[in-house]
């Protein structure tokens, strides 16, 4: 877990990705402007959720310890967390994949190879900013 610039007035963004490239390359995007907590798996992303209640989650379609799929179903449900936009992190642009994340409760999908230009739009969408 990472905690990188919390202050005062700044949105929360958890990011639950288990490859490390993926997770920095988010990280060095969204520190300058967003507090930034990071997981590496489901059961790390959904205890930083509960304590934390981000403002948005990033949460990978395959995670290694918990299928992310029931993670990201888990938060979907949780009085506290429901409202919060939850995007899942893709392998490809698959309409299957789309259809899963869905089902589970995202708002949307952002897949891979995704640019910077990509993650400020959904800021844009579900913050307000980015």
């Amino acid at each position: 877990m990472v905690h990188l610039g919390k202050a005062v007035g700044m949105q929360t963004i958890l990011i639950v990705e288990a490859v490390a490239a993926q997770r920095d390359l988010l990280v060095s995007w969204l520190q300058d402007e967003y507090t930034v907590l990071t997981a590496v798996d489901g059961a790390a992303g959904v205890a930083l959720a509960t304590q934390a209640e981000p403002d948005l989650i990033f949460m990978a379609l395959a995670l290694p310890d918990r299928a992310a799929v029931e993670s990201m179903r888990w938060l979907h449900v949780q009085p506290r967390l429901r409202e919060i936009p939850l995007i899942a992190l893709t392998a490809s642009a698959r309409p299957e994949e789309e259809a899963t994340a869905r089902a589970a409760g995202c708002v949307g999908t952002l897949p891979a190879p995704f640019d910077e230009d990509q993650v400020a739009g959904v800021l844009r969408s579900w913050l307000g900013g980015g």
